[in-house]
């Protein structure tokens, strides 16, 4: 087995939104806004390949909608999703599984694409089976008002259309490969899935919306976005204590300068260890 980070572009997002009920001069010590009090927010994403798979968790924003949309989220950077791939030996066509974490929109955009007339979409991994679950696919597809403009129909409803849709059967799905188990959230929104990777002696964690950043480590650090903060907490600090105990690497999808991070108990509680780039720790 062996992984890559890919990294598709970065977006901006309110900071007030990304951090709940803190205040401002508390998590603008760790993600500092810009003069419109929007923070810097990576769409990292991991390919993972493990034998003739090859298994893409997340794929970012993708492309395909228009210039208003793009306007309110500032996108930067120079690398995206097909060049990532590409640097790594990899193009679109070679994906076999697409696992998406859950359905909104910097997340799963890069699924589908506009087809070559413009006419309709299709499908960006053309021959790779996209991973959702029945509970979360419900939820996208049947949005409620506070997360319907993340849940877009035409990042979703294509996959489904394309006949590459199946659904993960749950915690103690093997369908990943032996190497690869899912833990599932709701704080978030409904049936997020988080991967946790067994590589090179340890458990790489994709930590999704669970954990955007590590100014995100502390419990009342919740987003606004979450659907049920109470609840996220809750499973952040089962999760924060377990990470510790076990000593995960947690992969950070959101985080704009820390690919990965490690965790430690301190008087305080749970707070970040040490940060590193994914392949410091690992090699290439």
């Amino acid at each position: 087995m062996k992984l890559h980070v890919i990294n598709t572009g970065n977006f901006k997002l309110d900071g007030g939104a990304m951090f709940g009920v803190v205040p401002k001069t508390l998590w603008s010590k760790t993600n500092p806004a810009d003069e419109n009090n929007m923070c810097n927010w990576s769409m990292r994403c991991l390919l993972i390949e493990d034998g003739n798979r090859l298994i893409l968790i997340d794929n970012g924003i993708g492309d395909k909608q228009d210039a208003k949309f793009f306007s309110h989220y500032y996108l930067n950077g120079n690398e995206t999703l097909a060049s990532s791939l590409k640097q790594a030996g990899f193009s679109t066509d070679d994906i076999t599984d697409m696992f998406l974490t859950h359905l909104h929109f910097d997340h799963c955009g890069g699924s589908i694409q506009y087809n070559n007339s413009r006419s309709g979409f299709e499908t960006v991994f053309k021959n790779a089976t996209y991973w959702s679950n029945a509970e979360h696919w419900e939820w996208a597809t049947k949005p409620n008002p506070r997360e319907k403009a993340s849940f877009l129909k035409e990042n979703i409803i294509p996959i489904q259309e394309s006949g590459q849709l199946k659904f993960i059967d749950g915690e103690a799905s093997k369908q990943l490969g032996e190497n690869i188990s899912i833990s599932y959230m709701r704080g978030h929104t409904d049936a997020m899935m988080i991967p946790h990777i067994q590589y090179k002696g340890k458990t790489v964690v994709f930590m999704a919306d669970l954990l955007p950043s590590t100014g995100h480590i502390p419990l009342p650090y919740v987003m606004g976005y979450d659907t049920r903060p109470l609840l996220t907490m809750t499973e952040k600090e089962k999760f924060l204590k377990e990470a510790d105990d076990k000593e995960y690497i947690l992969f950070l999808e959101h985080d704009s300068v820390n690919e990965c991070c490690t965790l430690q108990h301190t008087e305080k509680g749970i707070r970040l260890k040490e940060t590193f780039q994914f392949e410091e720790y690992f090699g290439k």
